[in-house]
Order: structure tokens, then C-alpha cells, then sequence
């Protein structure tokens, strides 16, 4: 999906403006004295006279013909900044170019280190952005040499707190890369902000001032151009007190981030205190989504009878006493309000559902963590679909776990049953089958989901199974079927480029679709036009995901971002940076509080909510795409399968070498053969693959790996009650 092209089709003819046909044109097409050029361009209405800029671009593309390369770059980047008689603007590095930002940086932390203590902890939050900024100006002023002397020289200090922004930033060495690279970008397209007390602020700068001759102008340039620097008076603060940053300081602390840098870009812990103003991230409300009152009333009467009819074993609480704990431990979290979603009122489906909710969460299959260093057995049931042909592009189970859907390249949907028995219909007369083909599209079907749903285990209680099922295509629509009369309800035609992804949201009132068109849409049942638009990202969006309680919507892209909005208002409240493949899926914990990331580079990247913090990375996977990832119930265990073959189970709450050491494992590894439904699957216990003689590194929090035969695995899910199933096509 994130190869497709996303550019729009060449303008090459365009038709000519100022007398001039448009596209591109060598010197050699032009002649000092054409009367085209001395009549159309004239900057001072007299004939035959050309304008700066124009004999800027003729020099420029007379350069590269020739194939003067660092000349027509240095030319491109100073004619970009022209002053009212077209000459270049400096932008204050002075005669000695890009050797001034060294002398004055190694200048500007020594002053730093030689001051008085108290001053220390603020300025030393200077050091990241200046370096930054300063390099890549010294790169976009095309000074390759100084730009990477700069860089090498003082990274080491960074590396520690900034591992993922220094290799980023390692790759870029031309002007071109400056306009391009999507890091460069974040940092150039916005100021990063730093709070520091007056006095510190005020005397670096007359530091600087006093270095003119060595470069102090070009870092008050940098700082006043890329820095918004809010001052602030230490002795009225006592939170922010020059006593209290001593004290951290000599504890071995890092320095609170709450307010630095850019907003949503490896930002440091959410400052949750608004009375001390303005703060870089926003506060989220991770809590679950409280029942209405009338709701909770309706299932703990529920709950009463089937603890009368059913009483619970000895030792076990009964259902009552569960659901009471549950809501006990939810109120402790900051939730938003039903209100701030306008969800409908509750139907008896909903009391049916949360009750079983309620039991199936009580009898789950407890996954506690690691028990003496080894992990939890989890076991997994993979359904392998045969004589494909290559042709599924993905698979969605529902979650009563009777139906899986298939959307296939030529432009269906697939419907099976998954106990083999016939396909309910409401149509009389039917043929009965156990799958059903759903036809409407007109290209292939990059996506399925089915409505929220769980099995229900009172045969007199309103059904809760799955009755809609979502697709997403390439002919650019969303369609919306019937999983009662197998037909299609309603064609969504929001985006105007091919849709890869579509997701319900938890509550089944909303869903979500990302497209080629670099948007996600967000959506209503009752609605045929879409409600929210979420925009940011620059490129596709490939995979999306709902937070649990519905208040919050994630975005991947194959820009190697993934973005948080909320649904209420559309408004990105975080942005996570760090992965270097294409985002290939998403899964948020159940508690609300982790998001687990992936790409197609076989790395998974857990982070933090609230601070909006990487966790840790994990590894394991080969390169391809890790298509689907899952979270057990108590957000301790992860399961994700992908390209590369197999399942694999992922300890949450273990250490992990961030910086991507861990075992190297090669095939050997002893296993035990599981037969499951149209699966065989082989589990090796911390077992990894090998691929045509390159090893692949398995990081120390991967539980277990199943490997199939030949079938990449295109979905896995945690039901309920803890057991994992998944699903591939075999191919040979």
C-alpha cells in the first residue's frame, strides 16, 4: 500500500505564463537579446532588461546542465532568500561560513559548564535544539564539510537521550534533504519551545553578543529564528525554583520536559499542572468510557439472576462482586463522558453484551506475566486458507468468534463460518452455505471489519453477534453490508483516493478510514458524510486504530509517523517518532494507556500515552511487514503476526535493550507441533528465524514464536478470554 504513487499526474502542460512555456528549459534555449524574454520579464518596465530571479533560474539551470553541482546548490539556496534588490540574504554566519557554528557552539557549552550551578539545568536544555538547528542550517547552507565535522563531533553528548533523532539526522548532507527529509521537516516547520529563567537567558546572550567575531551572531540567528524561548522568574516559581532544579540536578534526575520542544515530538512527561501555564502536550483522558446509570442498574440486576440461577464456585467471586470491582477500579481513572462522544441511549443489546463481558472477563484465562523467568503459555489457533492464489489482501475475525471475512483482489468479500455450519440469512427461500461472497466494489479490497460483537451464552437474550461488516477499496469507497441479508446498505465516498484501511470504533457508532489521499475521515452510522477530517501526516494512511474509550483516533502512515487526534474536535494531540519502516499496524492496550506500533521493517514500538514516550522497542520479526498486532486482557501480553510467517507472543512489561541489542537465533530451536483449526503451527519458546543465511536479532521480551508453513499471517486477535487466533493464506 505505501508504495502506491501519491504525487499528482506532471503538469508539463500547463499552459505558459509571462510568455514563457511553463516546464523546465535549458540556457541554450535562450538568447540574450530574445525579444520574448525583454518584453515579458521586466522587473523595471523597461524593455529588454531581465529580473534578478529569472537570471538566477537561467544560471541555475545552465549549472546543472553543465553538472556543477555544489555551485548550482550553493546558488539555489542563497537566490531562495533574496532582499528587495534581489541579492542574497545572509543568515549571519559571517565570512567563515559554517567553521563559525563549531567555535561558537563548543564556545557556548563551555560557558555553560564554567557558570554558577544554579544556572546549569536551564541552559543546558539550549545545547539539543542549537545543535540542531545549527546543523541542519550549516547543511542547508550547502557547507557538506563543517555540517559533518559539526555533527560528528558533538552527537556523542545527544546519543544517550536522543538515540532516534541522531540517526535521522545522520542521513542528511544536502540542501535537497533539508526541504525532504520528514525529521528535517517537524524541525524546520516548527519552533521548538524552552522555558528558562530571565537572568540564565539574558546573560548567555550577552555571552554570545560578546562573540560576534566568532560566531555568537550565527546562534542568536538560530535562536531567535527556531526557538521560542519563554522566560520566566525562578524566585516566584516555587515549583520551577532554582533550589528545586539543584535538588534534581544533584539527585541524578533528568530535567522535567513537560514544556520543551515540539509539540508531540518525543516530547518528555504530560505536564498535568495548568496552573502553571502553557504546556507543550495535552492532557488526555485515558480512563474507560463510564456506563450510563440507568445501564449499570440494568446489568447488575442481570448479574443478580445469573448469580442466583448460576452460583459461582468456591473461591470464585460471583459475578456481582466482579463487576463491582471492575467499576471501582475504573473510577480511579480520568475518563471522559458519554456526552462528549453524543452516543445513542443503551438498547437491551448492550445490557446482553456488557454481562457477558462481565463473565467472560471473570473466567478468562489469567495471563499474570513471567513466573521464574519463563512466560505464559499462551496458546494460539491459526486457520490457514488454501488455494488462494495470492489473492487475499487481508482478513478480520468477528468478535463472537463465528464469522471471518476476507477482502481479495478481485474486488470481493469472502464470508465464512467459522464452525463450518451454515450462514444464517433473513432472506426466505435461500440456498443455505457456510460462506457467502459480498459483491460491489469495483477494485481490489484492501480492508474488513466487522461490528463489535460477543458470543453470548443465554440463548433468551437479544442477540449479540456481529450484523455489519466494513470494506475498504480501491475504487476509492467504504461500503457498509448487511451480514443479515448479505447485501450492501450504504456506499461512503469521502476520499478521492484509494482507501487502505477501515475500523469500527468500540462502541459501534463510529468507524474510521485512512486513505492513499493522506487523510483519515471519521464517520457515523446515521450519517453518510463523513464527520471529522484528520490531516497531518504526508503520506498515505495506512492503518488506523480507536482508543478504547472511543474519545481518542491513531493514524500510521508510510511517512514513519504514527498521530493522535481526538474524535470530538479533530485536534492532534500526539505525534510518535521513531520507527524507520512504513507503519504497518496498531493496537491500543485495553487499559488505554499503551499503543503498540508497527512496520515493515519487523520492529514493534511500545509507548506511552500519557507522557507520550517510547516504552521500548521489540524485535523479532523479519523484514516484510508485521500485518496485525493484539493485546491481551490485561495489557501485559502482546501477540502480532506478519510477512515473515509467524506468530509471536510479547512480554509488555519486561526490560529491553532500547538501543537494538538482544539474541541472535538461528532455525533449530526445539518446538512442539500444535494442531489447530486448518493450521499446523510449530512453537519454539524464544525462538527466532533465519533467513537465507541472515540472522535475525530477537530482542529478550519475545515470549514465544510460532512459524507456519509457508503462510503469512495477515490477522491476529486476543479474544476475550485470553486464547489467540489467527489467520494466513498458504502459499507455496
Amino acid at each position: 500500500m505505501s508504495g502506491q504513487p501519491t504525487g499528482n499526474a506532471s503538469s508539463g502542460s500547463r499552459p505558459a505564463t509571462n510568455g514563457i512555456p511553463s516546464g523546465s528549459m535549458t540556457a541554450s534555449q535562450l538568447r540574450p537579446n530574445d525579444p520574448q524574454i525583454g518584453s515579458s520579464n521586466a522587473s523595471n518596465g523597461q524593455p529588454g532588461s531581465m529580473s534578478q530571479s529569472n537570471l538566477n533560474q537561467i544560471v541555475i539551470e545552465y549549472l546543472s546542465k553543465k553538472g556543477y553541482g555544489r555551485t548550482e546548490a550553493m546558488l539555489r539556496v542563497e537566490s531562495a532568500k533574496p532582499d528587495a534588490e534581489g541579492r542574497p540574504i545572509t543568515t549571519g554566519s559571517g565570512d567563515a561560513g559554517g567553521l563559525k557554528y563549531g567555535i561558537a557552539f563548543n564556545s557556548m557549552r563551555q560557558y555553560i559548564e564554567n557558570g554558577l550551578d544554579i544556572y546549569k539545568p536551564d541552559l543546558r536544555r539550549l545545547l539539543w535544539p542549537v545543535f540542531v538547528y545549527s546543523f541542519l542550517q550549516l547543511v542547508s547552507d550547502f557547507f557538506p564539510k563543517e555540517s559533518r565535522d559539526f555533527f560528528n563531533k558533538f552527537r556523542p553528548e545527544f546519543e544517550a537521550e536522543h538515540v532516534d533523532d541522531i540517526r535521522g539526522l545522520a542521513t542528511i548532507a544536502f540542501p535537497d534533504h533539508v526541504q525532504d527529509h520528514d525529521l528535517a521537516k517537524i524541525y524546520r516547520g516548527n519552533k521548538y519551545r524552552v522555558t528558562l529563567s530571565q537572568t540564565a537567558f539574558y546573560n548567555l546572550i550577552m555571552f554570545l553578543e560578546s562573540l560576534e567575531k566568532s560566531g555568537g551572531s550565527a546562534l542568536i540567528f538560530i535562536i531567535q529564528t527556531y526557538l521560542n524561548v519563554v522566560t520566566i522568574d525562578r524566585t516566584a516559581d516555587q515549583r520551577s525554583s532554582f533550589a528545586t532544579l539543584l535538588q534534581r540536578s544533584n539527585e541524578g534526575e533528568d530535567f522535567p520536559a513537560e514544556d520543551e520542544g515540539i509539540p508531540g515530538h518525543n516530547p518528555g512527561s504530560a505536564n498535568l499542572d495548568r496552573s502553571a501555564g502553557s504546556t507543550v502536550l495535552t492532557r488526555l483522558k485515558l480512563g474507560p468510557m463510564p456506563m450510563e446509570p440507568d445501564l449499570m442498574a440494568d446489568v447488575r440486576a442481570e448479574l443478580e439472576e445469573q448469580d442466583t440461577k448460576d452460583p459461582p464456585a468456591e473461591g470464585q467471586n460471583s459475578l456481582v462482586q466482579h463487576f463491582e470491582q471492575q467499576i471501582k477500579r475504573e473510577e480511579s481513572e480520568e475518563a471522559p463522558t458519554r456526552g462528549e462522544l453524543q452516543l445513542p441511549p443503551s438498547l437491551a443489546r448492550d445490557v446482553a453484551m456488557e454481562v457477558q463481558k462481565v463473565r467472560e472477563n471473570r473466567d478468562r484465562f489469567k495471563i499474570e506475566g513471567r513466573t521464574g523467568g519463563v512466560g505464559p503459555g499462551v496458546s494460539v489457533t491459526m486457520f490457514t486458507f488454501h488455494n488462494t492464489y495470492d489473492s487475499i489482501n487481508c482478513l478480520d475475525f468477528s468478535e463472537d468468534n463465528l464469522l471471518v471475512a476476507a477482502g481479495m483482489s478481485q474486488s470481493y468479500i469472502r464470508v465464512w463460518a467459522l464452525d463450518g455450519k451454515a450462514l444464517p440469512s433473513a432472506i426466505e427461500g435461500e440456498k443455505p452455505s457456510a460462506s457467502r461472497r459480498l459483491i460491489g466494489h469495483s477494485d481490489a479490497v484492501y480492508a474488513v471489519s466487522f461490528s463489535p460483537a460477543i458470543a453470548s451464552s443465554d440463548p433468551l437474550a437479544p442477540s449479540t453477534k456481529s450484523t455489519h461488516l466494513l470494506s475498504a477499496s480501491g475504487d476509492r469507497t467504504v461500503r457498509l453490508w448487511s451480514l443479515e441479508t448479505w447485501t450492501c446498505l450504504v456506499v461512503y465516498k469521502g476520499h478521492d483516493s484509494p482507501v487502505w484501511d477501515v475500523t469500527w470504533g468500540p462502541f459501534g457508532h463510529f468507524f474510521l478510514t485512512g486513505s492513499m489521499d493522506r487523510t483519515a475521515r471519521l464517520y457515523r452510522t446515521d450519517h453518510i458524510e463523513d464527520l471529522r477530517l484528520f490531516v497531518g501526516h504526508d503520506k498515505d494512511v495506512d492503518t488506523l486504530c480507536f482508543h478504547v474509550n472511543g474519545l481518542y483516533i491513531f493514524t500510521g502512515s508510510c511517512d514513519k509517523t504514527v498521530r493522535m487526534f481526538t474524535v470530538t474536535n479533530g485536534y492532534p494531540v500526539r505525534m510518535f517518532t521513531g520507527h524507520t519502516g512504513n507503519i504497518t499496524s496498531m493496537a491500543c492496550s485495553p487499559n488505554g494507556k499503551l499503543l503498540a506500533s508497527a512496520d515493515d521493517a519487523g520492529i514493534i514500538i511500545l509507548w506511552d500515552l500519557g507522557p507520550g514516550r517510547m516504552e521500548k522497542r521489540m524485535r523479532g520479526h523479519g523484514k516484510g511487514g508485521i500485518w496485525s498486532l493484539s493485546w491481551s486482557v490485561e495489557s501485559t501480553v502482546l501477540a502480532s503476526g506478519g510477512m515473515d510467517g509467524t506468530v509471536r507472543i510479547w512480554d509488555v512489561n519486561s526490560g529491553n535493550d532500547a538501543a537494538g541489542q538482544g539474541r541472535t537465533i538461528g532455525e533449530g530451536g526445539a518446538g512442539q507441533k500444535i494442531d489447530g483449526n486448518a493450521a499446523q503451527m510449530q512453537a519454539s519458546a524464544g525462538a527466532g528465524t533465519k533467513k537465507k543465511s541472515k540472522e535475525v536479532v530477537v530482542t529478550s521480551d519475545q515470549i514465544s514464536a510460532f512459524p507456519t508453513k509457508k503462510s503469512p499471517v495477515y490477522k491476529v486477535k486476543f479474544t476475550r478470554q485470553n486464547l489467540v487466533v489467527a489467520g494466513g493464506a498458504y502459499i507455496p
